[in-house]
């Protein structure tokens, strides 16, 4: 039975790990200083998804106030088709919830097209907006 919990700092190298085995780690994006800053920034959190003691998943969650989101969501690929997903999204909206956040939004690249599917049979529907950002 797979349970989930907080991360704590001690979780980072097997968290990024997950991470990586779901080619979810971009070169512009640096996974130890998005760990720290999701554990260090009162209103995000990694959540983390167990079995047998062994971390099989994980996502950041995070409410700006207006909407939840959710990063790096991903399963170890041996663990995946098998309702893993479910149970950490399940978990993300439960955080979310409990902190008054209306709605829940991600972010899916272009390149990252398998996991649509996963999120519209979740409830979860394509937003049509464009998503601008700047790096600072």
């Amino acid at each position: 039975m797979a349970t989930t919990r907080e991360a704590q700092i001690g979780d980072i190298e097997r968290v990024i790990a997950i991470w990586k085995a779901c080619d979810l780690v971009k070169p512009q994006n640096d996974p130890v200083t998005d760990f720290h800053l999701a554990l260090e920034t009162k209103d995000s959190t990694v959540l983390l998804l167990e079995s047998s003691s062994e971390i099989i998943g994980s996502v950041v969650v995070g409410f700006d106030g207006h909407r939840g989101w959710y990063y790096y969501l991903g399963i170890k690929p041996e663990f995946q088709s098998v309702g893993n997903g479910r149970i950490l999204v399940d978990a993300a909206e439960n955080w979310l919830a409990s902190r008054g956040a209306p709605k829940a939004m991600l972010m899916v690249r272009h390149s990252n097209t398998q996991v649509i599917g996963f999120y519209e049979k979740l409830g979860y529907l394509v937003e049509e907006t464009y998503v601008m950002g700047k790096r600072l």
